[in-house]
């Protein structure tokens, strides 16, 4: 099975079988008939990904790579806070009317601060890390900006990225403050894993250990029954994945620079209930 299937599935079965509800408190989000969503959960889950050895992405669902890469780019590289930029739907029911989400994800990685480098975002900063100052202990960006907290549609949930480089290999750390385990632990895997590789080849790096560290990891109540079935199924072995190593400007990948090669995974029929 992919090493990423494991995970998740042990990450579940933690969540399901010692995790703690909440259904005795009042919680925020609603199900789309304004019923609360209430989860169970588990607080402090750290799972690492050696990138040299396979790409984490789970084969008990199918997750589509392309779709994932694009919110990543919107995000990252675009740094967007418009839906109008993001070629899929998963943000329409946090924007306004013309299309923004306020200040949260891509606003806050293309504000510019100052540096003795110059004036760059945190993007560009990471990257003349990277390249230049490759031993700092300094190289990460946040997204939980408290000052626009108030101004944003959604506080980030994956929020910060720590990126440390020994010897020739790029490592990162994602911090999620909060995961929705069944819609969105399989996607931001994948997505940061692109990003390690992305940074390590324009830095002239290898990709190593991705370390995802979930302050909260939830599944809501109405996604027991759809995460039992997925948790059951007999998993396939990881793909490979491919990049275009021709890339050397982080600016110029596209959705069409990644792709999963002999990818088998086990459809999803049942339609995913989203708590907002």
């Amino acid at each position: 099975m992919s090493y990423a299937d494991q995970v998740f599935i042990e990450n579940c079965r933690a969540i399901l079988s010692r995790g703690v509800w909440d259904t005795d408190r009042e919680v925020r989000p609603r199900w789309e008939d304004g019923t609360p969503a209430h989860t169970v959960k588990l607080f402090g889950v750290v799972n690492r990904y050696d990138l040299r050895e396979e790409f984490p992405v789970i084969t008990v669902r199918k997750q589509y790579l392309r779709s994932a890469v694009d919110e990543l780019l919107w995000i990252w590289q675009k740094k967007s806070n418009n839906v109008h930029d993001l070629n899929s739907h998963i943000w329409d029911a946090w924007a306004d009317e013309t299309g923004s989400i306020g200040k949260a994800y891509g606003y806050q990685l293309g504000v510019k601060h100052h540096y003795p480098q110059g004036d760059m975002d945190q993007v560009d900063k990471v990257l003349w890390d990277l390249k230049h100052d490759p031993a700092s202990r300094r190289i990460l960006t946040s997204l939980y900006n408290h000052h626009d907290l108030s101004e944003m549609a959604l506080y980030p949930c994956a929020y910060s990225m720590t990126f440390n480089v020994s010897g020739n290999t790029l490592n990162g750390i994602l911090n999620q403050r909060s995961q929705d385990m069944l819609t969105a632990n399989g996607w931001n895997v994948m997505q940061y894993a692109v990003l390690l590789h992305m940074m390590a080849q324009v830095s002239g790096l290898e990709a190593g250990e991705l370390i995802h560290v979930i302050a909260d990891a939830h599944i809501y109540d109405r996604h027991v029954p759809i995460v039992e079935e997925l948790i059951a199924r007999t998993p396939y072995d990881a793909p490979a994945f491919w990049m275009d190593r021709s890339v050397t400007d982080f600016y110029a990948f596209t959705r069409d620079s990644f792709r999963l090669e002999g990818y088998q995974a086990h459809l999803l029929e049942a339609k995913i209930p989203v708590a907002v």
